[in-house]
């Protein structure tokens, strides 16, 4: 089952300065939504918001039909948000196994089958089981991130800058893996790639100083168009 989420005139502040003016976007159930900006355009304080780390100025997160932007962040994870952030943020002094297992037990522990698939999608995790995760390459750590989102069986996938300081063989299995989740679940992605970000898109917005300034379907990407909003 996947989620339909629609986000309306979204307002934050940091203090008196406003990093969030008036977003809105769609997502579709089961389709992905690329979500493109510079450093600063305030593509995670939207995800952090989305999340519940932080707390909107205004506006609506509807969630399948339900305003959840007053909700606590636990309740947003337990309503099928799984959320991997801008650097990763595993555990770093317990194993790849305990970071999984931390995430199987907070989701209920019942899914018996969800961990071969995680392990299916990144047979890394299941060879380096033992390995501490703050030992692990960038790349192999990221792997860890989405997988420890996975855990949770996410009805939408959120994804801050997944490609950021990786390899390119890893970049590629990364995508691979997201485009096999498309349809599974819906995914919010967040990245300064365009290529990447082309590859994956059903739709996307583009943010520049907090507010949208493109959108339209992922067949319709321009990189000439959108790449100036990318560059510094």
């Amino acid at each position: 089952m996947t989620m339909d989420l629609a986000i309306k005139d979204l307002d934050h502040h940091y203090g008196s300065a406003q990093s969030l003016r008036g977003v809105s976007l769609d997502i579709r159930q089961g389709q992905c939504l690329a979500l493109l900006g510079r450093n600063g355009a305030g593509k995670s304080t939207l995800l952090r918001c989305l999340v519940g780390l932080l707390r909107p100025s205004g506006g609506r997160i509807i969630a399948d039909g339900t305003d959840i932007a007053g909700w606590p962040s636990f309740r947003r994870c337990r309503a099928g948000i799984g959320y991997v952030p801008q650097g990763r943020e595993i555990f770093p002094d317990l194993s790849v196994g305990e970071n999984l297992l931390i995430s199987f037990r907070a989701n209920g522990g019942t899914d018996d089958g969800v961990l071969d698939e995680v392990c299916t999608l990144f047979p890394v995790l299941r060879s380096m089981w033992r390995r501490r995760g703050g030992d692990l390459s960038g790349g192999q750590q990221q792997q860890l991130a989405i997988g420890r989102a996975l855990m949770g069986r996410p009805r939408l996938l959120v994804l801050d800058e997944p490609t950021e300081g990786i390899q390119p063989s890893i970049v590629k299995n990364i995508e691979t893996v997201i485009a096999s989740l498309k349809g599974r679940m819906s995914i919010l992605l967040v990245e300064q790639y365009f290529d990447f970000a082309k590859s994956l898109a059903d739709h996307f917005v583009v943010l520049n100083r907090g507010g949208v300034v493109a959108s339209g379907a992922g067949a319709s990407m321009d990189k000439d168009t959108i790449s100036r909003f990318l560059s510094i």
